[in-house]
């Protein structure tokens, strides 16, 4: 059965009238055409059509051929909250060619390199976002008015005022198969987190985008705001977006990062697995700006906790155990939990980047160090710097610029016709720091207006 015949009887079995042709741009943006099922054959054979600069930044100019949009059929999902469409991310391709600008092809072609060396990437998120309405000047608050504890953490009366909402998104991911397990308030007002099973990171990437869709719709359908920005409001915890990552055998399925026998350094990992560490340490000044990409990432990010007095955001590139002061922490034998990520970052950029960044540890035999055990939080700067740690960039103008110098993620995102895409993410992201940079904010006019 080809896969036109393959999609065309699921969609008759499950009563899908209109297809997404789903794909991101550059910011993870979900750009989309609604087909209706009796145009499928069409779809399956020659994608779907997009004039590629009207999308975002995808590397093209009003010139340029369009996108074709190819539907990958692996990716097939009927939505349950709205149960007569159905959902496929697609590969975006120009005339014939896989486009190197576009997110899912970079991550494609990163996890077929690594499938030459009989290697499979697989991963899972925890996806923070915060339930929100917006006042009358423009302003936001938090959705649930009750909601002002000053520890909400895990609170049991914010989750239950939530219940309709949470129960709603738990059964949508259980009926979508991807297996719900946990459904948390997290440390901030309004500030939730719901979990699935890991997988390959392709799945895991696409099944991000259209959680990040759902979440979005279902919130606007209760005449809310969700939001995964990572710091929606300036006295609360951030949205963040922490990665689960480990490397697996292809032809046998066997996970590669438990230790066995031997374990150099008492966290229960395998030679392999500290190797992918130390890439990750190494390079993670350059990684940052993929993982926390737009402005707004950095006011996240440092060691100052919000009123929760709790801060989840790493400062410093350093791993260690069931610790999360550290970029990289080790909650099991079987996996890294890399803290890095936030809430606006694109999931197939940032996987691409964690296995480049990786994999040159692995390819480099890339010693991490000892596994730290201090509260990384508590110590004088000095002191972290005098133990070899870096500290992240505090900005993200820093970390573009230190992305463009960065020759293992030039190589592991790919080149485009302009040079590495590395480079094209940095300009873009440059540009978007100066453009922040230049407006005066209402901060400056209370601090500033009567001082001069």
């Amino acid at each position: 059965m080809g896969a036109y015949e393959e999609i065309k009887a699921r969609v008759e079995d499950d009563g899908v009238e209109y297809i997404y042709a789903m794909f991101v741009e550059m910011h993870g943006k979900p750009c989309a055409k609604l087909v209706p099922v009796n145009a499928l054959e069409g779809l399956m054979a020659d994608g779907a059509g997009f004039a590629g600069f009207a999308s975002g930044p995808m590397g093209q100019n009003p010139a340029d051929p369009d996108i074709l949009a190819i539907p990958d059929p692996a990716s097939y999902t009927q939505l349950p909250w709205q149960p007569n469409v159905a959902a496929m991310q697609c590969d975006p391709t120009v005339e014939g060619e896989p486009w190197p600008y576009a997110p899912r092809v970079i991550l494609r072609q990163a996890l077929e390199k690594l499938a030459e060396q009989n290697l499979v990437m697989k991963t899972g998120v925890e996806a923070e976002y915060s339930l929100v309405v917006k006042n009358d000047d423009g302003s936001i608050q938090v959705a649930d008015e009750r909601d002002i504890d000053a520890l909400p953490c895990y609170d049991a009366r914010g989750l239950t005022r939530m219940l309709p909402h949470l129960t709603d998104v738990s059964k949508n991911l259980n009926t979508m198969g991807w297996g719900n397990y946990a459904n948390d308030h997290e440390d901030a007002n309004g500030q939730f987190e719901q979990n699935w099973q890991y997988a390959d990171a392709m799945t895991t990437a696409d099944r991000l985008i259209l959680f990040r869709l759902m979440i979005h719709t279902m919130a606007e359908r209760d005449g809310r705001y969700a939001t995964f920005m990572p710091k929606p409001f300036t006295d609360k915890t951030g949205n963040g977006l922490h990665a689960h990552i480990s490397l697996w055998s292809a032809d046998t399925d066997e996970p590669l990062f438990p230790a066995g026998e031997t374990d150099s350094k008492g966290l229960g990992l395998s030679d392999l697995a500290y190797q992918f560490t130390a890439g990750l340490i190494k390079h993670a000044t350059s990684l940052v700006a993929v993982a926390c990409p737009i402005v707004n990432s950095y006011k996240r990010m440092g060691v100052g906790a919000p009123t929760s007095g709790a801060t989840w955001a790493p400062s410093y590139a350093a791993y260690g155990g069931n610790n999360r002061t550290h970029m990289i922490r080790v909650p099991e034998p079987d996996r890294l939990e890399v803290r890095l990520g936030d809430g606006a970052a694109n999931p197939y950029l940032m996987f691409a980047a964690m296995l480049a960044c990786g994999m040159d540890g692995v390819a480099n035999e890339m010693d991490p160090g000892e596994p730290n055990t201090a509260n990384l939080f508590e110590l004088d700067p000095a002191e972290i710097a005098s133990r070899g740690i870096e500290t992240l960039p505090p900005t993200l103008i820093h970390a573009a610029e230190n992305l463009a110098s960065c020759g293992v993620l030039a190589d592991g995102l790919g080149n485009t016709r302009g040079g590495p895409y590395s480079e094209y993410f940095a300009e873009v992201k440059k540009a978007e720091f100066l453009a922040h940079h230049s407006e005066v904010t209402p901060g400056e006019i209370t601090q500033y207006l009567t001082l001069f």
